[in-house]
């Protein structure tokens, strides 16, 4: 049995430098106090392309040279935009206690006695190694780009995810060697398995995702440890290649608003016939989401404080009104009642006054012709508008403001007695008509 910790989108860059470095650093020390054996960091490590001097990667270096100076460490070529290919080069240079053996291609790895990590010049050994304590087969991400000018853009999502298949089947007689000789077996990769869960609680069912749960399972290997999902999920299956477990271990930290669940890293314990592990919690920022349909309401908001602890969250408020109302949300107010929260972001969705215009209606010579035009493009009830525009042309507005208090309801004026407006069913604003 081996006892790994399992690391995944740490994604160090300068937007994120202080919250990573905080949780990866609190997570390598519960790794070291828990005695792991190896690390594992299954990609994304970076959020973008750092230059070497820049605050965010003296940080990683320095965290990744502490973590190497406890235990080996593997790290994957994650996505290219957040990894440039190249950018992990640097780490197999940090020279510590033990050694970073850095998965930038297809193939497979042994860890062997000496804690020392011993590469395949092919995409798997021919045979295990001798002295090998774990097996770990390592798929970086695809180039998708690369297989789009093989095959072309529209058949690259189906090429990727049948090759990686084929890929995965083909570990097997060697993970079924190892296990015969009682060596732990790790599948590491970087990608999207069909139907996991996003960080927003999105399921991820698209034509493009690299991996299915069955043919992550048909590579045989005890445990599966995969990045690239910001959210910890797993599964788990029961078969002749024993107790197999497959893992997303997540982002070390909350980075977005909106992410649902745990954060942290995966201690694993893995031998020749089944895999375990558990989520170590990092000290992730709390993030508090607060939607209004709305306009904000005060009390409301007021209410929702005083339930949830406020202080020290990141707390981001949301709402949508109509462009007319838009002046009426108090942002001072809203940012007064979370003045104990550490960041607060406010939202505002403003829906646009929509203008239709009717074609020719100032062509038009007769008032009521217009008013028609207009109730046709407005899709307004003309024979209403009409009776109204007949009560303002004979009616005086004492005798109007009358026949309007003395009923509160009616589906349309009374010819020259009464107009269509009610407290309760306003009609249209005949503004824009009569303007013309």
């Amino acid at each position: 049995m081996i006892r790994l910790a399992h690391f995944s989108d740490l994604h160090y860059g300068t937007k994120n430098l202080v919250e990573a470095d905080r949780c990866f650093g609190a997570a390598i020390d519960r790794a070291i106090a828990l005695g792991v054996e190896a690390a594992v960091l299954s990609g994304d490590a970076t959020d973008h392309g750092l230059d070497l001097h820049a605050p965010a990667a003296e940080r990683l270096f320095a965290q990744v040279r502490r973590l190497a100076d406890h235990c080996p460490v593997l790290m994957l070529q994650g996505t290219f935009s957040h990894e440039p290919p190249g950018t992990l080069a640097i780490f197999g240079l940090l020279g510590g206690r033990h050694p970073v053996h850095v998965a930038d291609r297809i193939g497979q790895v042994a860890l062997i006695a000496e804690g020392k990590w011993l590469a395949s010049t092919d995409w798997c050994f021919d045979r295990l190694p001798a002295g090998a304590r774990a097996l770990f087969s390592c798929v970086p991400t695809a180039n998708k780009a690369a297989v789009a000018a093989a095959v072309g853009a529209a058949d690259a999502a189906q090429a990727v995810g049948e090759n990686l298949a084929c890929l995965l089947r083909g570990y097997a007689p060697i993970h079924r060697a190892a296990r015969r000789q009682r060596v732990p077996t790790i599948g590491v990769s970087h990608g999207t398995v069909f139907g996991c869960i996003s960080e927003h609680g999105v399921p991820m069912a698209g034509f493009d995702h690299e991996f299915t749960t069955g043919a992550v399972f048909a590579a045989e290997a005890q445990a599966f440890m995969l990045g690239h999902i910001h959210r910890h999920q797993f599964w788990a299956a029961e078969g002749a290649a024993g107790g197999q477990c497959i893992a997303y271990a997540g982002s070390i930290s909350r980075f977005h608003y909106g992410e649902e669940g745990e954060k942290g890293f995966l201690l694993w314990e893995v031998d020749a016939d089944q895999a375990r592990y558990r989520l170590e919690p990092t000290p992730a920022r709390r993030t508090i989401d607060i939607v209004f349909d709305g306009k904000p309401d005060l009390e409301a908001l007021r209410a929702t404080v005083a339930q949830q602890d406020v202080a020290g969250a990141f707390v981001r408020v949301r709402w949508t009104v109509a462009d007319e109302d838009r002046h009426e949300v108090d942002r001072a107010a809203i940012e007064r009642l979370l003045a104990g929260a550490m960041e607060t972001k406010l939202e505002g969705r403003i829906v646009p006054v929509v203008r239709t215009r009717a074609a020719g209606i100032s062509q038009l010579a007769n008032l009521a012709d217009k008013v028609r035009v207009w109730a046709q493009v407005t899709e307004a009830r003309a024979d209403l508008l009409l009776a109204c525009l007949q009560a303002l042309s004979s009616q005086a507005p004492e005798a109007i403001a009358e026949g309007v208090l003395r009923r509160q309801a009616g589906p349309a004026c009374a010819a020259g007695v009464e107009t269509p407006v009610t407290r309760s069913s306003p009609q249209p604003d005949l503004a824009p008509a009569l303007s013309s």
